[in-house]
């Protein structure tokens, strides 16, 4: 891997302005052709740092045999519908391994297959990321399974059952000795095994752009390159799909709270209950995007629907009557402008987007050990 494929971090007052135009004036695979730190200078609003696009670090298998214990401990967790309450639902049920580790749905399907408010968010990289959720509500993995045990919508499950059907099996409590050191399973680390599993989730690198990245510069099409120079410039993806997961792990209103209609959502409010935070949702990682639709926290929009919303300055958010007045009325991030690009500019951003998807590994799931078999 050249040295240029990592993260480029530069200080945003030292960006040269950018060359938005994408024809003749700009010859944007020449452009593109040379290291990240040289290319078109991206645009950026004020106060927003410029973490370059580039390569996930890659994970090395381990040859800790304790830690490759708890990975494969792991796995069988995340795929045993057994812990659930009901026995119906497994991590594996809303985080499909050959669907991007989510599900191909709008929302979820929860406990006695009812629908869940939120689409579920792909686990590619979920490792990388700083917390978890579309609102953030969780500061670790570890956290986060923990709170969709504890749901009475999802697997409706407590510690107690959880280590009950563990210690019940005689393939699992082997299988805790060699990744703990001892039989006695307990819920604190099942938690931790399956943190190690969704740790390995990591990208391979075998994206048509992260090929362009490593050095092979007819990786993309021409339109794909366009697309990628829209990214970055005209298009102001840039602003909060950056750096090697094209997410800058913040939480912004993008005008989609339908606050006061059937599918209010109010985003990280509900957590933090700050006013600053109505209609707030994590910025999506963009990467296996190809995989991992539909969009957005409610999963109501195809590729194209996001793009035109996004072209359009997404809705607009005016409050009517009491709601002038209301401290809870949302506020939609200023970073969200009409951006005026043509259909063919759509079309060569579309294109790119669909260049970070890897190739599909096909994910088998596991023969899981016996539970009661004492």
């Amino acid at each position: 891997m050249k040295w240029w494929s990592v993260l480029v971090v530069a200080c945003a007052a030292c960006v040269q302005p950018a060359v938005l135009d994408v024809g003749e004036e700009l010859d944007v695979r020449a452009a593109y052709s040379r290291e990240p730190a040289l290319w078109p200078a991206p645009v950026l609003d004020a106060g927003i740092e410029h973490r370059e696009l580039g390569l996930v670090p890659r994970r090395k298998a381990s040859d800790d045999p304790v830690l490759k214990a708890r990975e494969e401990l792991g796995e069988l967790l995340f795929f045993d519908a057994r812990l659930s309450g009901t026995g119906q639902m497994a991590c594996a049920s809303c985080h499909d391994a050959e669907l991007g580790f989510s599900d191909g749905r709008a929302t979820s399907f929860g406990k006695d297959f009812l629908p869940l408010p939120r689409n579920a968010p792909s686990l590619w990289n979920t490792g990388l990321r700083k917390s978890w959720f579309w609102d953030g509500r969780a500061s670790s993995l570890e956290e986060q399974a923990s709170m969709v045990w504890a749901n009475p919508r999802e697997m409706d499950t407590t510690p107690e059952k959880v280590t009950a059907a563990l210690a019940s099996s005689r393939g699992y409590r082997e299988r805790f000795a060699a990744a703990f050191g001892s039989e006695e399973a307990n819920a604190t680390q099942a938690l931790t095994a399956l943190a190690a599993y969704e740790q390995t989730l990591v990208s391979d690198g075998s994206s048509a752009f992260d090929n362009f990245l490593e050095g092979d510069h007819a990786a993309l099409s021409d339109a794909q390159l366009r697309g990628l120079h829209l990214f970055r410039t005209k298009a102001r993806c840039i602003n909060c799909h950056n750096g090697p997961l094209l997410s800058d792990d913040q939480f912004h209103n993008v005008g989609l709270t339908y606050y006061g209609r059937e599918l209010q959502d109010l985003g990280r409010y509900v957590h933090t209950k700050d006013p600053a935070d109505v209609g707030k949702f994590r910025t999506p990682s963009l990467r296996n995007l190809g995989r991992t639709g539909p969009y957005m926290h409610n999963g109501q929009f195809d590729l194209d629907g996001v793009l035109n919303m996004y072209n359009a300055g997404m809705p607009r958010i005016t409050p009517k009557g009491d709601q002038v007045h209301d401290p809870l009325f949302p506020k939609k991030s200023p970073l969200l402008q009409p951006l005026q690009l043509t259909d063919e500019e759509k079309a060569d951003l579309k294109e790119f987007l669909l260049s970070l998807t890897e190739r599909r590994r096909r994910v088998r799931a596991p023969e899981l050990p016996v539970v009661g078999d004492v």
